[in-house]
């Protein structure tokens, strides 16, 4: 049934998940899709009969199963990992594919394939839309455990993501013994009031949007405003003051004498979005960040982060408004195996998807030496 050398797309597309005609909605090269075997059910008990997965897998899977890299995608990503990590990708970086089964899964919740708010209700024959369910990001990792399992994974390498991809790779660490080290990028323990009130004010943009119609609109005719809108607010986020100076200044945009050259940058990243992505999704994974918090209904921090004793590498980002570097530092003194280090770049959260360089430097023998640790 699996063929893992060299994946090719699947010929059914979207069809099955009830998704067509978006750019957003279209699969990427090499993208799979896969039905679950068995139900799945969320942490607040809402039941997927037919749970449908998104995945794309590079190199070949070894006789015991247990060579696999998992990558964990953020906010707005996909399974294409290497379109948005290719640096990890290039000759000599982390992803060896010679040597190394890579997997990169689409989350639950999104608009990429994975089962989603477009997705159609088998009760109802209708797309689930805002009757979607709230879900979590232990939810999201328990979702792709259900498909490690579905292939047969006996260990994972490392699993490795960055912001949404670091709070799964770092919920992977805890809930998930196949792993045998984990590089969390750009997170914290849990989502902070000031992450959460960034997020509160992005849909309250997609919720004013009168389209937005209580998250019951036409596929065709979505909130688009309040989407761009939204990422507007984020890209300030991902970046930081002094990218936004070095880059832009005051200068005005050509041809334009009112626009400013940052405001046709924003104008620009928020359409772009809308061309690819999709407003309900925006909402639930951002719900799903904000609900981040590796505590809740478990014992305390220093307690359950204590008992992690496989190796985690904490990558903080020294320009990062939206994680500063505090909350990364605090994480790897937490865990019971924790190391910590550090990208030094001008381009704030964005850093983990450009400084490709920089990060191979980091993992790479963090991983060479967490192997001589197992071996031990």
């Amino acid at each position: 049934m699996w063929n893992f050398t060299n994946s090719t797309p699947d010929s059914k597309g979207l069809a099955g998940n009830g998704l067509q005609g978006h750019n957003y909605e279209q699969m990427n090269e090499g993208v799979k899709q896969h039905t679950l075997n068995k139900p799945f059910v969320t942490e607040s008990g809402f039941k997927f009969p037919e749970p449908v997965i998104a995945y794309k897998t590079w190199g070949q899977l070894n006789e015991a199963r247990d060579n696999v890299i998992l990558i964990c995608h953020a906010l707005t990503g996909n399974a294409a990992a290497d379109e948005w990590f290719p640096g990890l990708f290039q000759p000599g970086g982390l992803l060896d594919t010679d040597r190394y089964f890579v997997i990169c899964t689409n989350v639950l919740g999104s608009c990429y394939g994975t089962t989603g708010p477009w997705s159609v209700n088998p009760d109802t024959g209708k797309p689930y839309r805002a009757d979607f369910p709230k879900i979590t990001i232990r939810d999201i990792v328990r979702y792709q455990q259900q498909f490690l399992d579905e292939l047969n994974i006996e260990g994972i390498e490392t699993v490795i993501g960055g912001s949404m991809g670091g709070m799964q790779a770092l919920e992977f660490a805890i809930m998930d013994d196949r792993v045998r080290s984990a590089v969390p990028i750009a997170m914290g323990k849990a989502h902070t009031s000031w992450q959460i009130g960034i997020s509160h004010a992005q849909r309250q943009a997609i919720f004013a949007d009168p389209k937005w119609n209580g998250g019951f609109y036409e596929k065709d005719d979505g909130p688009s405003e309040g989407l761009s809108a939204a990422r507007m607010m984020a890209m300030i986020s991902y970046r930081c003051q002094k990218d936004f100076e070095n880059k832009f200044g005051r200068e005005l945009q050509d041809g334009h004498d009112e626009l400013f050259q940052v405001e046709s940058y924003l104008n620009y990243q928020g359409q772009k979005l809308v061309d690819r992505f999709d407003a309900l999704t925006y909402v639930y994974l951002t719900w799903a960040m904000d609900a981040h918090d590796v505590a809740q209904g478990r014992s305390d921090y220093a307690e359950l982060l204590d008992s992690v004793d496989i190796p985690v590498l904490i990558i903080g980002i020294n320009s990062d408004v939206l994680y500063p570097v505090n909350e990364q530092k605090e994480l790897a003194s937490l865990l019971g195996n924790g190391h910590y280090e550090e990208i030094i770049s001008e381009y704030g959260h964005d850093a983990f998807l450009i400084e490709f360089d920089q990060l191979n430097a980091l993992i790479k023998p963090f991983l060479s030496t967490s192997k001589t640790h197992q071996a031990v």
